[in-house]
């Protein structure tokens, strides 16, 4: 039931992190690194973020909200990161214990609080159950030609904060055990293009902006 926030671009510790979350039974609650400061500590607040899990960009701008925020009463750092006020990810994935047990949840229990891009103040959450992964994975499937197909690798410059990057890119590509690319970088057309080159992607979603490009 603790809200879990997320306040990472695309990289492989907000992937594992979204898996872990959902295992264990807390909700996950990603926020947009690009956030104003405003919608950042409004939407941790909304939640009631017990944790935040942020990298070196935005962990500045959390120390300055932490006074406005009672609920939030642990830090995860992910990278480059230092402080009595936090804890490494590495050094948290050192005293792991090896034995794990995956939460029972049902398909109605929530999961996921969803706000959109963050730049407005007070942006509305939407609250989504476990279900709602299974239930969108028919629309992945059919706009991938029916996916997964041997070599399929899929990129998305859509943020993992967003409907676009979670249930039509991250989740809905790991609930079939296929690999997809992780791009922390903002989008460029040449980078775009490197990428696609260079990884031998197959699979995209792409916003009518950025194929505008």
């Amino acid at each position: 039931g603790d809200r879990v926030a997320l306040i990472l671009p695309q990289c492989p510790e907000a992937a594992i992190a979204h898996v872990a979350i959902y295992q264990m039974g807390a909700l996950a609650v990603p926020l947009s690194p690009l956030c104003t400061p405003d919608a950042l500590a409004y939407c941790l607040g909304d939640a009631g973020a017990h944790l935040a899990i942020v990298d070196a960009a935005t962990l500045p701008t959390l120390r300055q909200l932490r006074d406005q925020l009672p609920q939030l009463q642990h830090l995860l750092g992910v990278g480059a990161v230092a402080g009595q006020d936090l804890k490494r990810w590495e050094e948290v994935l050192e005293h792991a214990s090896v034995r794990y047990t995956t939460a029972a949840t049902a398909a109605h229990d929530p999961a996921l609080i969803l706000y959109p891009s963050g730049r407005t103040a007070r942006p509305k959450g939407v609250l989504l159950a476990h279900r709602t992964l299974l239930g969108s994975l028919s629309g992945y499937v059919c706009s991938h030609d029916f996916f997964p197909q041997p070599r399929d690798l899929f990129w998305s410059s859509a943020d993992w904060a967003s409907t676009a990057g979670l249930g039509d890119g991250l989740l809905s590509t790991w609930h079939f055990g296929m690999p997809l690319l992780a791009y922390p970088g903002r989008f460029d057309a040449v980078r775009a293009f490197a990428l696609i080159e260079k990884y031998g992607i197959r699979n995209s979603s792409l916003s009518p902006c950025d194929l505008q490009r």
